[in-house]
């Protein structure tokens, strides 16, 4: 029998957990608790391991499954979504809540699975994710823009915000004054943090970037006067000004990399190089001072997928 893993947590003010989801590493993705007095809600269901995780948690802070009336992910990119159907299972009472263009790839998943599994490669793919199990169609409810859920004592607010997926949209959560962010404010990991405060760079990951989208979607976040983000990469940030700006000016350093690049020969290798050189330079600048070989490994994997989303973005724009 395998030992049930150490499940950091992370408490904040207005009912909020940040739990790690166990994705590729320690603090890389988290998922999220909403509780109220009697009723409790998820957010972001990371992969079907995470769903295991996600359930532990909530048996630890003495919540019976059937008192979640609702599971809410940002996109469906599956270390956001990947476990939903499986975390379905497992709560009865419990209504997906989706982005009307996501809702299809969770009702029937098999086209997300196939073109996952054609890049990653099948063992690969069953080791991180494992199979994706669909959500039935009457448990799915679409959140178009604008929408509100009142949950508890707080109203969320969903709004659409494209360019790093077109099925993406954050959840505006007035007891915290917070969003929940998903992908579209960015990566922020906490070994990045100095005195500075934290560290945030963009995420370009293949299909849907969209440096122009990317550029108005931060905008309504920031719209909102937000106090804090609720990251799924990872945790609560606050300094939102500072690092709206920092992002956006990241979103052009990438777009400037694949322009300098779009005619070369292997050019996403060539990205991946400038990236790597730009993400070490500017986290140098903030002040990280991790070992070379620490700071690499942690940035390798977002490195690699951004570099095949500038990829991909350049393609569909040659096409256009």
């Amino acid at each position: 029998m395998s030992e049930t893993p150490v499940i950091s947590v992370n408490e904040y003010p207005g009912g909020i957990l940040a739990m790690d989801s166990g994705f590729v590493r320690d603090r890389m993705a988290c998922c999220y608790l909403l509780e109220e007095k009697d009723q409790v809600a998820v957010i972001e269901t990371g992969t079907n391991a995470s769903a295991e995780r996600i359930l532990a948690v909530l048996g630890q802070r003495g919540w019976d499954v059937g008192e979640v009336p609702y599971v809410i992910v940002t996109h469906v990119h599956l270390d956001h979504a990947g476990g939903a159907g499986r975390l379905l299972q497992a709560l009865p009472n419990a209504t997906l809540l989706v982005h009307p263009r996501g809702a299809r790839h969770v009702i029937d998943p098999s086209k997300l699975e196939a073109s996952a599994r054609r890049v990653y490669g099948d063992e690969a793919f069953d080791r991180v994710y494992g199979s994706l199990i669909p959500v039935p169609a009457a448990r799915v409810r679409e959140m178009a823009d604008g929408d509100e859920l009142r949950f508890g004592g707080r109203t969320l607010r969903f709004v659409d915000t494209p360019g790093h997926a077109s099925h993406h949209f954050c959840i505006h959560d007035d007891r915290s004054q917070g969003w929940f962010t998903g992908d579209t404010f960015g990566l922020s990991y906490r070994e990045l943090d100095t005195d500075r405060g934290p560290f945030v760079f963009p995420t370009t990951t293949p299909i849907d970037f969209d440096p122009h989208a990317m550029h108005t979607s931060v905008g309504k976040l920031l719209s909102a006067g937000p106090e804090w983000m609720y990251l799924t990469h990872f945790g609560r940030v606050g300094d939102v000004e500072r690092l709206a700006a920092a992002l956006l000016s990241g979103v052009d350093a990438l777009v400037e990399i694949a322009e300098r690049h779009r005619d070369a020969d292997q050019r996403q290798r060539a990205m991946a190089r400038d990236m790597q050189d730009w993400l070490v330079a500017a986290a140098r600048t903030h002040g990280v001072n991790l070992p070379d070989a620490a700071l690499l490994e942690l940035l390798a994997l977002d490195i690699e997928l951004n570099s095949q989303g500038l990829d991909v973005w350049l393609t569909r724009r040659a096409s256009a």
